[in-house]
């Protein structure tokens, strides 16, 4: 037997296909309990590497023979070692290639639908943070919603697909990801649009995101429609693609909405929040796809790999869309909130072209869960 990689990619698509994993996490307990690979069937056993320096032998009886085992860590070496003692042991096991680093970076693209007039629509999947990401395609050009800061996966897609991308848009100014935005912008020519209201302090030049704005993609009809939707930021804006999708960037979710507190302005948006989601949420058609910029936890994850529902389920099914009294309401989405994400500061101002971290400094700045919702 000899040393074996499993890829991000290829654990994703056991995720994604329901497949069973069991996963040997050697980081620290405090880190492997606020962030881990989640899937459906996956079983886990979490041993900080110190505690098998000496060997593995205390271990064996609790790892499976009849499914694969991934040793896991945060950067990739120590569970090179430890996947290496186990492989002395006589065990067939895996390692995660570039470790939780290359797991939080992972994008998997997965089709949405085909759009009217030969269109096409992905969902760009990062499956470790949580983030949803978007490519509109149409007669060979192309518009990206909500990049994250891999800008080169969506470029490079866009080549596969040979279509040119023609306009990037941000729903809002995000907190808890560094937006690939700019930086597409500037690779491709295109064109960078951001709510101005999100975007007063920002250091750069960009293309103001109004409220019924029509962004025209390729020759057919498909166009993408801005509306306006404060709440999660003043300037939080959704999309409506094709009059069939209903992009909600942070605002709402299939499990929750939009917390409005990563500004410190929960008391003062609030009310934009409930305005949003119970007023102009509820003037648009029942049958419109929600696809948010971000998922909570793995069984939000259709079958087919993508995050979304129609907004009439949501209004049936989703909490935070059936709390009726005001009052209830602003508590629910002020206080109790889960902690706020990891620098989230320093990724507003990142975002803002305030500061330019380093790649390595980026990462950090990432890792991580998602937390953008209320809970």
């Amino acid at each position: 037997m000899t040393m074996k990689a499993m890829t991000p990619g290829q654990v994703t698509k056991k995720i994604i296909n329901n497949e069973k994993l069991f996963i040997l996490d050697v980081r620290n307990q405090d880190a492997f309990e606020d962030w881990k690979i989640e899937g459906h069937q996956f079983e886990y056993l979490n041993i900080p590497y110190f505690e098998l320096i000496d060997g593995v032998e205390d271990i064996l009886e609790k790892l499976p023979r009849d499914k694969d085992i991934l040793v896991v860590c945060a950067k990739e070496g120590s569970s090179v070692m430890v996947a290496e003692m186990l492989l002395e042991k006589g065990l067939d096991v895996f390692y995660l290639e570039g470790g939780m680093k290359a797991w939080s970076e992972h994008l998997e693209p997965v089709k949405v639908e085909d759009l009217n007039g030969g269109g096409e629509l992905y969902q760009f999947v990062r499956i470790g943070k949580g983030c949803l990401s978007y490519m509109v395609i149409s007669d060979g050009e192309a518009a990206v919603i909500d990049p994250v800061r891999m800008a080169d996966v969506f470029i490079d897609f866009a080549k596969e697909k040979n279509v040119t991308i023609k306009h990037v848009l941000d729903t809002h100014l995000h907190a808890d990801h560094i937006s690939g935005g700019r930086l597409i912008a500037e690779k491709t020519g295109a064109l960078y649009w951001l709510p101005p209201k999100d975007a007063t302090e920002v250091t750069y030049s960009f293309e103001p995101l109004e409220d019924s704005q029509l962004i025209q993609v390729g020759t057919s009809t498909i166009d993408i429609q801005a509306l306006y939707t404060p709440g999660h930021t003043i300037g939080s804006t959704s999309f409506i693609i094709d009059d069939t999708y209903l992009l909600t960037g942070d605002i709402l979710f299939i499990d929750s909405i939009g917390r409005p507190d990563l500004a410190g302005k929960a008391e003062d948006w609030v009310g934009d929040l409930r305005n949003s989601l119970y007023s102009k949420y509820k003037q648009l058609s029942n049958e419109l796809m929600v696809l948010p910029a971000h998922f909570m936890i793995i069984d939000e994850l259709n079958e087919d790999g993508t995050v979304g529902k129609k907004l009439g389920d949501l209004f049936n099914e989703n909490h935070g869309l059936n709390v009726d009294n005001e009052k209830t309401f602003r508590q629910m989405v002020t206080e109790n909130l889960p902690p706020q994400p990891n620098a989230h500061q320093e990724i507003r101002e990142t975002n803002m072209g305030k500061i330019t971290p380093d790649t390595d400094k980026q990462r950090e700045m990432e890792i991580g869960p998602n937390r953008c919702a209320v809970r």
